[in-house]
């Protein structure tokens, strides 16, 4: 096991980091409303942690600054800073936060080539920068077991209990065709989820949601909410496309054990009905939480489920206030409230 290990999502944080929107492609024929969730994304946020938020630039930065002001956000729960950025999927560009053995903080940096699916992503690759130099946080290159080149990886495909156990997808790493690290085996992503972020055992999952461009990022489907507790994302629903790859997920979790060998408790999370946009299924799933440090905020999708998997989350977080983020305008860019965030976590102090 190497040197570093990486939190739970619900250990203390210093900072959120987020990415002021700002791509319109991104959110075809929708883009007016996004600056404004994330103006409330921060107002939510208010008051657990400071949000550092990376703007494209200076037209962006004001138009930031706008929203934030309109939505009475106190100027002292965030800080603006100019960079350049391609999309606002911080989760996946940006550095995981991890513990190093005497209890400080580094940066994990994955090399980036945006889910292999865009051209435009070389303002996102130099996010980790960005964030060390702010931070002042020293940064780790994660490479590839064999030490070849570096490990291409993002934030939203991996979740840990903090304990040592990771959860991650076949889909995302293994099937088809290998998009990240062509020539990797599982056996070589446990040797690099060891050597980067201390875990000791892998817990893999198969699909991830319907909609998900990610090739199956876990955030979407399947997190730790407390030590040996996970919720999962399940469709009940047999003619869903969601059913039979949430059904093997949930057996796959029910037989499995964590890195202390302990059997897992399973809680699952509704789907809302499926969000149609243009004719394409969209990865709505409450599963896509983040988790602060006073609150836990969820997306909702103007659906029956929303108030079922509110209920749900605030039993797994009584002391954290759970609120909803309306996200169907949101989840029209493929992504909603986890892949947009990425924590930045306290130094230990014991």
């Amino acid at each position: 096991m190497g040197p570093f290990r990486m939190p739970a999502e619900w250990e203390r944080h210093d900072a959120t980091w987020i990415a002021w929107p700002h791509h319109e492609p991104d959110w075809p024929g929708k883009f007016e409303p996004i600056p404004w969730v994330y103006a409330e994304i921060v107002r939510a946020l208010s008051g657990s942690e400071l949000v550092e938020i990376v703007c494209h630039d200076e037209v962006v930065r004001e138009d930031a600054l706008a929203c934030l002001d309109m939505h009475a956000v106190p100027s002292d729960a965030y800080r603006l800073h100019v960079a350049p950025t391609d999309r606002v999927w911080l989760r996946d560009s940006g550095p995981t936060g991890v513990h190093t053995p005497d209890g400080r903080v580094a940066l994990m940096r994955w090399d980036f080539n945006a889910w292999a699916k865009y051209d435009n992503y070389e303002h996102d690759r130099r996010i980790p920068e960005v964030v060390a130099d702010v931070t002042g946080l020293p940064m780790h290159q994660a490479m590839r077991p064999d030490g070849s080149g570096p490990l291409v990886l993002e934030g939203g495909g991996i979740e840990t209990d903090g304990l040592g156990t990771m959860l991650v997808t076949e889909e995302w790493l293994l099937t088809d065709v290998q998009v990240r690290n062509p020539g990797l085996t599982r056996a070589d992503y446990e040797r690099a989820f060891a050597d980067t972020l201390g875990i000791t055992h892998t817990i893999w999952l198969g699909d991830g949601c319907v909609g998900d461009d990610t090739h199956g990022h876990v955030d979407d489907i399947a997190r730790f909410v407390a030590p040996g507790v996970v919720v999962l994302a399940h469709e009940e629903d047999p003619a869903d496309e969601n059913h039979a790859r949430s059904l093997d997920n949930l057996h796959r979790l029910r037989a499995a054990r964590d890195a202390r060998g302990d059997a897992l408790r399973v809680i699952t999370l509704p789907y809302p009905r499926a969000v149609i946009m243009d004719g394409a299924r969209l990865p709505a799933s409450y599963a896509n939480f983040y988790i602060a440090n006073d609150v836990v905020i969820v997306p909702t999708f103007n659906d029956p489920n929303d108030r079922v998997a509110l209920n749900i989350l605030a039993d797994c977080f009584p002391t954290r206030r759970i609120v909803g983020i309306h996200a169907v305008d949101l989840v029209w860019g493929l992504g909603t409230l986890h892949c947009l965030s990425q924590q930045q976590p306290t130094a230990r102090t014991s």
